[in-house]
Formats: C-alpha cells, structure tokens, sequence
C-alpha cells in the first residue's frame, strides 16, 4: 500500500515562503516521476509541477519562476518550495507518482494533502 503524505502548508501573507514535503512509503518511488497538484475550493484540481526520474522538471505557468519542484530519492520525499506567493495560490496541496510528467496520469490514491493559504 503506498501512502501519500503531505506536510509543510500553513497560512503565510503574499509574499511569502513555504517548503512543501510529501513523504511517500509502500514504496521506493526512485523509478516514479512525481508530481504536486493543488485544488482550490470550486477548482478542479491542477498540476502544479512535476519532476522526473531523471531530474527533468515543468510547471504550470502560474508558478513559473516562483516555485521549485525537487526530489531526494534517498528520503523516498519530494519537495515544493514556494516562494513569493499569491492569494491565488491558496489550496489544497496533494502529491502523486504519475505515469509521465507531461500529461501525467497519476498512479497511487490520493493522500489528504497539505492547506496553503495565502491572505493577508
């Protein structure tokens, strides 16, 4: 069974920096691609960013410049930094291993994900 643990939300003002964590155990998820999503109230959920295998990374254009997505294969944890955030970027956070990360398909059940709001 793998799990999906996200860690890291909070409440931060615009501007502001959080460093997202997603733990993820039933697995060594080294041979995965991963992803972060993110859903809004009344949104459907949406990639955010995703990262390779091999390190290779995207992210939707929203986030471009102000959010980096890592991975340390050793801790089975991926990572989002956020930096300079928006309201806009207030959600749910959720991460996944997916199939590929352009037009992903995830692959595991969803964990409960971490609340990011920004507000001042």
């Amino acid at each position: 069974q793998v799990q999906l643990v996200e860690s890291g939300g909070g409440l931060v003002q615009p501007g502001g920096s959080l460093r997202l964590s997603c733990v993820v155990s039933g697995i060594t998820f080294s041979n995965n691609h991963m992803c972060w999503y993110r859903q809004a109230p009344g949104k459907q959920r949406e990639l955010v960013a995703g990262i390779s295998t091999g390190g290779y990374t995207n992210y939707v254009d929203s986030v471009k410049g102000r959010f980096t997505i890592s991975r340390d294969n050793r801790k089975n944890t991926l990572y989002l930094q956020m930096n300079g955030l928006k309201p806009e970027d207030s959600a749910v956070y959720y991460c996944n291993g997916v199939t590929h990360i352009v037009r992903p398909t995830t692959i595991w059940n969803w964990g409960q994900g971490t609340q990011v709001t920004v507000s001042s």
